[in-house]
């Protein structure tokens, strides 16, 4: 299936990190002239971080730590060599060796004022990189069956994909967001049934309770309605064979509009939605099994017999297995089934195979409940890129289920049963930006609740609404400043101090938070700094209220506009960081 990668943009500027990080890579080309380094030496493991303790300095380089070995040296004594190179730098006022070989520097107050100006010249740009060097990335999220409408089940991993494609791309990556169709297996089919009774009872049979065993939700109704419609009674009383294949493919786009709208309530989409029924259709499993024999990873065998069967409950079949052990796995698996279909594995390898074609990293979100199948999949892709020879790093993130209450009590969900509270209705009720925001409140791996209460609070436990209390303060100071003929201006900077400075240093933060969020694939790293952005913040107003001098607005004008622009550009990295996670940045609460 065609589709466009989304493009990286080209940057021509840097930030106080981006800046100091090539003033230690200047002093370390400097030692390799001086052959106090290995001509080339490899600098790939060298960072650029604020030390744990800020008493420490401003910024902490483990560069001694990690080029020692190549230097044949200890690393106090190449920390030394690299101090005497940074010490006469202007921008720093001390470079001091901590510990067995941590470098911490102080940097003259210039250089926090100077990224103030920064934060407003970028504007939308700032923290934006190119660290991903235009690597194309395919992260596939959500993936729901196409059965009913989307439930919370499904939120958390449509939110974290999502959040993750926009800060790869931030990042500088070329970002592809995938759906996977499953509608090939026994579910769709259940589901066509379900339909067809809906069909019969949209002509006026009475259908009674929906039978054990399929979907009695009403949203099947209209689906039911507008094939009676468009039909007439054609297909009413005609055997399944004639009807089958077709309701199920009505049923299965019925269901994809109420998916896409679904996820359209939370700002979500994506490029490509991949159908496994038009993957078997096209041979795709059926030539991955052929291309996977030519490699030798498909063999004809017979499974051991589950653990706990009697020979007698069990009958050794011949099938084609694919050798996931060479890769890790506790055994080998098969790829289709004794009647000669494909199995789930079977049609996941050929899907992952057609996905690699196009990207050079695959991401997948699923839920936990997929544990078990992470690493024959992992194994899978695995065998493909040792078949091509090239390197395609696979990751798959595991998320945990939501589990909802309302005031402490659990509210129950079955979409069986077509009582499951729907992801449209949660939307409704509290709003995309506290859905989304909260389902990034957590890691994936860790388990969450949802109270309806408690996620709607004005409080600073409830971190969407503490971050964009941040967000509408500034707004609002602004706001009221303006009939007063004051203005954000970088005129007085020099004026700021201490307190103000501290709060600087964190919002510096902010391109280097993107960066390590987005090498490691966590974007609910950006939801923990944009709270401890909004809580110095927050200290920060709080501390005008205990002393006037200390306020925004002062009767010193140059101070206030000074203040001022430094709260703006409080607000622009608000914005950003907000903007990652798909959440408004609120004018006023």
């Amino acid at each position: 299936m065609a589709h466009t990668a989304s493009q990286p943009p080209t940057l021509d500027h840097e930030t106080l990190y981006t800046a100091f990080t090539a003033r230690i890579d200047a002093a370390l080309a400097a030692l390799e002239w001086e052959a106090a380094l290995p001509a080339g030496c490899e600098r790939g493991a060298v960072s650029l971080e604020p030390p744990r303790d800020p008493s420490h300095g401003d910024l902490s380089t483990n560069a001694a730590m990690v080029l020692a070995k190549q230097a044949k040296t200890s690393p106090r004594a190449l920390a030394e060599k690299i101090v005497a190179k940074l010490a006469g730098d202007p921008l720093v006022t001390s470079a001091e060796i901590a510990g067995p070989g941590f470098i911490n520097l102080r940097l003259a107050d210039a250089n926090w004022l100077n990224e103030l100006t920064a934060i407003e010249r970028l504007g939308v740009d700032y923290g934006r990189s190119t660290k991903g060097a235009g690597r194309r990335v395919n992260i596939e999220y959500v993936s729901a069956n196409p059965t009913g409408p989307m439930h919370m089940g499904h939120c958390r991993g449509a939110v974290v994909g999502d959040a993750l494609a926009a800060l790869l791309e931030f990042a500088g990556h070329q970002v592809v967001r995938e759906y996977y169709i499953n509608d090939a297996g026994a579910q769709v089919a259940t589901l066509a049934r379900s339909v067809h009774l809906r069909y019969r009872e949209a002509l006026g049979e009475a259908i009674g309770a929906m039978p054990e065993g399929l979907y009695p939700g009403d949203y099947l109704i209209p689906v039911g309605q507008a094939l009676a419609t468009e039909w007439g009674d054609r297909y009413a009383a005609a055997p399944e064979s004639e009807w089958l294949d077709l309701f199920r493919q009505r049923a299965v786009a019925a269901m994809m509009d109420m998916i896409r709208a679904d996820l359209a309530l939370l700002g979500i989409r994506h490029d490509v939605f991949a159908s496994e029924a038009e993957l078997q259709r096209a041979g795709k499993p059926e030539a991955a099994e052929a291309w996977l024999r030519q490699h030798d990873l498909v063999y004809d065998g017979v499974l051991e017999a589950p653990k706990g069967k009697t020979p007698e409950d069990w009958e050794p079949v011949e099938l084609p297995l694919f050798r996931s052990t060479r890769f890790g796995d506790d055994q080998d698996r098969p790829i289709r089934k004794s009647d000669g279909s494909w199995t789930y594995f079977g049609a996941d390898l050929a899907y992952h195979m057609q996905k690699a074609q196009g990207a050079d990293e695959l991401i997948d979100i699923w839920g936990a409940d997929h544990a078990g199948t992470v690493k024959r999949i992992k194994a899978a892709v695995a065998a493909l890129a040792e078949g091509q020879g090239r390197a395609i790093p696979f990751d798959v993130k595991l998320v945990q289920m939501v589990q909802l209450l309302r005031h402490g009590e659990p509210v129950k969900m079955s979409k069986r049963s077509g009582t499951f509270v729907t992801l449209a209705e949660v939307v409704e009720e509290v709003g995309r930006d506290v859905v989304r925001f909260t389902m990034l409140t957590r890691k994936p791996e860790a388990q969450m609740e949802f109270d309806f209460a408690k996620v709607v609070e004005a409080s600073k436990d409830n971190p969407v609404f503490y971050v964009q209390y941040a967000h509408a303060r500034i707004r609002s100071t602004l706001r009221k400043a303006a009939p007063e003929g004051l203005a954000p201006s970088a005129d007085g900077l020099d004026r700021l101090g201490a307190d103000e400075l501290a709060l600087v240093k964190l919002a510096a933060q902010f391109p280097r938070s993107v960066e390590a969020a987005a090498e490691a694939r966590e974007p609910h790293r950006i939801a923990f700094y944009l709270y401890d952005l909004a809580a110095a913040f927050h200290a920060f107003w709080n501390m005008g209220n205990d002393d006037p001098a200390k306020r925004i607005l002062t009767g010193d004008r140059a101070l206030s506009e000074a203040r001022l622009f430094l709260a703006d550009q409080i607000g622009q990295v608000l914005r950003n960081g907000l903007a990652l996670l798909g959440v408004e940045a609120v004018e006023e609460l």
